[in-house]
């Protein structure tokens, strides 16, 4: 019989206790593994079932096993597809861009202010903190042509001599006035991006670059603006992903309209989901949208990694 004593014992009780020690952590992380895997991966793996069936609800067949029609159908058979894509492109390519230039130039005035730099950056981030939709009604109530306040300031300052637009019934001007909106809420957001990014460069830098004669849009282009590189291409994907599934807005403003020229990837996805019901086409045009989103963060995260890896050499 063996006891406490024998020398074999001790040696399985270290054993054990280690045993327990690696399953432990694992045993509390399964929990929070199995809401995972309930949430993402398996809706993931149905919506990629999906792909490759024809679900019409509104006939009320069931689905149908058709391959890769529905991918060949988004790259080559649904202009209104590509549409969407490029009024997305403009949105995220002028808007973000907008919003980038914007809020550094903001970032660099608040930079040197003093006390009062927390009291304006906290009212500056009202818009960001207010609901994307209702942005949205805010800006449809402006952009009325008849009783909206920007036409009315546009006759009072111009005495009669500008005439207010249709701004979201024009196509001409309907996408510019989305893009207007979603500027307008998002700019705060550059804005304490590159705030925080400035405050993070050691004053000895700049002082060291003033004594040695670069003046002010010396120091912001040879100094600054490399060290905020990095922070301003995390701002950039952040904003590109949240633009990039823009909805809220255009479903407030426009509805898409007039026609289909407001219409962005998120919306149009909704309507084949939500108001055509075609459940297979709807989830081929979500992995598209999935892969571009993947490849175009993967890109600013390689030129995030190259530059850091710059200024450490």
């Amino acid at each position: 019989m063996n006891t406490g004593n024998d020398p074999g014992v001790l040696p399985a009780r270290r054993a054990q206790g280690a045993r327990r020690e690696r399953l432990t952590p694992i045993a509390m992380l399964l929990p929070a593994v199995a809401v995972l895997v309930a949430i993402t991966v398996f809706p993931l793996l149905y919506e990629l079932r999906l792909t490759v069936v024809s679900w019409e609800l509104t006939t009320g067949f069931p689905p149908q096993f058709i391959g890769l029609q529905n991918f060949v159908r988004v790259f080559f058979q649904d202009p209104r597809f590509w549409n969407a894509v490029a009024n997305t492109g403009l949105l995220v390519g002028v808007g973000v861009s907008l919003q980038t230039v914007i809020g550094t130039a903001l970032a660099l005035e608040l930079h040197r202010l003093g006390r009062a730099r927390t009291t304006v950056l906290s009212l500056m981030l009202i818009p960001v903190m207010i609901a994307p939709v209702i942005a949205g009604f805010q800006f449809r109530m402006i952009y009325n042509d008849q009783f909206g306040p920007l036409n009315y300031m546009l006759d009072v300052l111009t005495h009669g001599a500008v005439r207010g637009a249709a701004w979201l019934a024009d196509p001409r001007i309907a996408l510019w006035a989305v893009m207007v909106t979603d500027v307008w809420q998002w700019t705060p957001f550059m804005t304490l991006v590159v705030l925080a990014g400035l405050q993070a460069i050691p004053a000895e830098l700049l002082e060291a670059a003033e004594v040695d004669g670069a003046a002010g849009p010396q120091t912001f282009w040879r100094v600054m603006l490399p060290l905020l590189l990095p922070v301003i291409v995390i701002g950039l994907l952040v904003r590109f992903m949240d633009t990039f599934k823009l909805f809220d807005i255009v479903y407030q403003l426009t509805g898409g309209g007039p026609g289909s020229v407001t219409e962005t990837i998120a919306y149009y996805t909704y309507l084949q989901g939500f108001k055509f019901f075609s459940l297979g086409y709807t989830s081929a045009m979500a992995f598209v949208q999935l892969a571009l989103i993947t490849i175009v963060a993967q890109i600013f995260l390689r030129y995030q990694r190259r530059v850091r890896a710059d200024r450490i050499e």
